[in-house]
């Protein structure tokens, strides 16, 4: 072991790995094998890394959105072997073998894999069971309501503007094994609902962070959780459940007092098809969605048959997970389309992913996604448009498109398609990734508002097929970063700034909901982290942000958790969470970027996930609990 972890120096190990490349000869490997005889061969990480991960991690077009080699070996191997198992990294891991994945992990962190298992000192001393009724302060989902405002009204935020610069560090909690804290908490009747990059599901204890029960998903959980009645065979409510989504399209229903699984349905049989979208729970159904950013990624490599995914919303019995129906963002079927220069079979339609949680629209009857940009011709009207599904049927009511003839895939160039997989011409990548939000002006008119990465702001009438009421423009767009969701209150919509077209920027807006005017605008504060592109230190503020009664929270790309005032956009707090952190678990953990998830206001308490490892984001594994004194 190890003459594989020992190496020399970090430049004769990176002149190696280009060796290897280059010629193509992994003499390491067959060596090895050579010497051991008749015992199985165990994998070489450098030469597995130079042969499968390199391409991307030291050279070429992907090198500039991809972490570089110094990088990767300042994370733990344990982390490591999560991203390429059931993390970010799941679809290049599918492609080797365990033993290989262990062995990259190996060679990168430059240690031997350590177990991960809790001491048990981490636990709760005591897990009464949930009351019959939840009342009470609570955050349940991605949003306190259904209409996804994310307002948290004065009752259960506990929490007003003259307190929130009072808010001090109560505690930490470290996901093991992770490289990125992505999941959005639930907080309901005191427990806490989370979960990792690794698939660990928790139920915290919301004051004190200690562990009532742990429950191991099948890949990776980015969806933030939602608590709702398990009505057993009586009709009543017997238990509660906790819903969510993973990595690999499982839809679950785990108990809320035990953890124990309820039940599981695969949502979409596609090998890069996942859940990233909180789910939606009304009158008994659960609505989950659908996306496939591993496609996107895989669709421009010559060898891979683009493409096949299309985004989707389910309807679920709540009770058996037995699916009720599924309608697809693009109608038609993929099929063969073209060969390309290597004879590799195309199809298409594809693309048209589903980032966000759906919105429920109980008045009208439908629910609300947004869906993102295609993969593969021929052009749809419903990538990059807001769509509207009857909650009974899942029949399509109408779409509107902001942006078309968007086809877009990792690696392809602007113009000038370097294979038959990419796009005539390169799409902007503009999706939508955030969900559409309810909102009401002062007048009593209800507008769906959502931004898009093109860098609007948009209020659709949802009485008029989505008909654009108003646009405000608050960013440049690009397809670097996300837009993951605005907030609302009675009189302004909120919205972070996330990349530009030449930099990632920052700063928030403030939109009058009756007009679409700037009520004001904070411009982007100074980086709490170092470094810039190659470091993966940005100035965004693309993640959802939160609003409390005075206050407006964003979770930035710098690491830092800043607290507006509503009126006037002045900064009351702020946190840099670029730091290791001593945690309740006893986990390991530090901070970075924020994005994607939210903030969580609930009962005098201010929760946050810190670290994101995506292509604008560094890595972290935190949990933060902020109260007051």
């Amino acid at each position: 072991m190890s003459s594989r972890l020992d190496w020399r120096s970090d430049v004769e190990r990176a002149a190696l790995i280009r060796i290897l490349i280059v010629l193509g000869v992994f003499v390491a490997g067959s060596n090895r094998a050579s010497a051991q005889g008749t015992q199985a061969a165990v994998p070489d990480g450098a030469v597995t890394f130079a042969r499968a991960c390199a391409s991307c991690h030291t050279s070429g077009t992907a090198a500039a959105t991809a972490p570089r080699v110094e990088v990767l070996r300042q994370l733990a191997p344990e982390a490591i072997l999560t991203s390429l198992t059931t993390g970010r990294m799941r679809t290049q891991g599918d492609s080797l073998s365990e033993p290989e994945r262990r062995a990259v992990a190996e060679f990168l962190g430059g240690r031997a894999l350590a177990g991960t298992s809790s001491t048990g000192s981490d636990r709760c001393t005591s897990s009464p069971p949930l009351p019959q009724t939840l009342s009470g302060p609570s955050w349940n989902g991605w949003s306190p309501q259904a209409q996804n405002t994310r307002y948290q009204p004065p009752e259960s935020a506990g929490l007003t503007a003259s307190q929130v610069p009072a808010l001090t560090l109560k505690w930490a909690f470290g996901f093991a094994g992770s490289l990125a804290a992505r999941t959005q908490p639930a907080v309901v009747a005191g427990r806490l609902f989370t979960a990792s990059e690794r698939g660990d599901v928790y139920a915290l204890d919301a004051r004190r962070g200690c562990i009532h029960w742990t429950f191991q998903a099948d890949a990776a959980v980015r969806t933030a959780m939602t608590v709702a009645p398990y009505r057993g065979a009586s009709g009543s409510a017997s238990r509660y459940a906790v819903y969510f989504g993973d990595g690999r399209a499982n839809a679950y229903a785990i108990d809320a007092d035990t953890g124990q699984l309820l039940w599981k349905q695969k949502l979409d049989e596609h090998p890069n098809a996942a859940i990233t979208g909180a789910p939606a729970v009304f009158e008994g159904r659960v609505f989950m969605s659908t996306s496939a950013a591993g496609e996107e990624v895989r669709g421009g490599r010559p060898d891979y048959g683009c493409c096949t995914f299309r985004g989707s919303v389910s309807a679920l019995d709540g009770l058996t997970g037995r699916v009720l129906w599924k309608t697809y963002s693009i109608v038609p079927e993929p099929r063969p389309r073209a060969r390309n220069a290597q004879g590799v079979q195309l199809f298409g339609p594809a693309g048209g992913g589903i980032w966000g949680a759906p919105t429920i629209d109980a008045r009208r009857g439908v629910l609300y996604v947004g869906t993102g940009n295609g993969f593969a011709e021929p052009i749809q009207t419903t990538t990059n448009a807001i769509l509207a599904f009857e909650l009974a049927s899942g029949r399509l009511r109408w779409s509107r498109q902001t942006v078309p003839n968007d086809i877009w895939l990792w690696q392809c160039p602007p113009q000038t398609p370097a294979n038959g997989n990419c796009p005539e011409r390169q799409g902007p990548d503009f999706d939508f990734g955030a969900s559409p939000l309810i909102a009401r002006t002062a007048t009593g008119r209800e507008l769906l508002v959502v931004p898009q990465k093109s860098g609007v702001l948009y209020a659709l009438d949802p009485d008029n097929a989505g008909a654009v009421v108003w646009e405000y423009r608050f960013g440049d767009g690009s397809a670097l970063g996300g837009q993951w969701g605005a907030a609302a209150d009675a009189r302004r919509a909120y919205v972070g700034v996330g990349g530009s077209l030449s930099e990632i920027q920052g700063g928030v807006h403030a939109v009058d909901l009756e007009t679409g005017t700037r009520a004001w605008f904070a411009p982007p504060q100074p980086k709490l982290c170092r470094g810039g592109a190659d470091e993966r230190c940005f100035a965004a503020q693309g993640g959802a942000l939160t609003a409390i009664a005075g206050v407006v929270f964003s979770a930035g790309a710098d690491g830092g958790l800043r607290a507006y005032d509503a009126n006037d956009g002045a900064v009351l707090w702020r946190v840099d969470t670029n730091r290791e952190f001593e945690t309740v678990n006893g986990v390991k953990a530090n901070g970075a970027t924020m994005d994607g998830a939210g903030p969580v206001v609930v009962d005098g308490m201010v929760f946050v996930n810190s670290g994101y490892n995506g292509i604008v984001g560094r890595a972290g594994n935190v949990l933060l609990a902020f109260g007051l004194d």
